[in-house]
């Protein structure tokens, strides 16, 4: 039995295919970047090291290292309260 659409057809719809493939992957690794990054910018870090997410081992490390590490901005908000008079929380 022959195929209704010639074998070009079925070329192009698999190009089709690939091409949003690609778009989908680009643009939701775009965003998790994005995420990453304000992420560690709001934790008192360099914006930048949301990038590491991008390096295959270090996306494993990475989530444990911001969960556990004393983050710059509390150690920030500990001098402060300090300087005031008040007892840390």
């Amino acid at each position: 039995m022959e195929s209704t659409f010639p074998a070009q057809a079925d070329t192009i719809a698999a190009i089709a295919v690939f091409v949003f493939v690609a778009l989908v992957v680009l643009i939701s690794t775009a965003i998790t970047i994005l995420i990453w990054c304000k992420l560690f910018a709001k934790a008192g870090y360099g914006w930048a090291l949301g990038l590491l997410t991008l390096v295959p081992i270090a996306n494993i490390i990475v989530p444990f290292y911001l969960a556990f590490a004393d983050w710059p901005i509390h150690k920030e908000l500990r001098q402060l309260r300090q300087r005031c008079g008040e007892l840390p929380a």
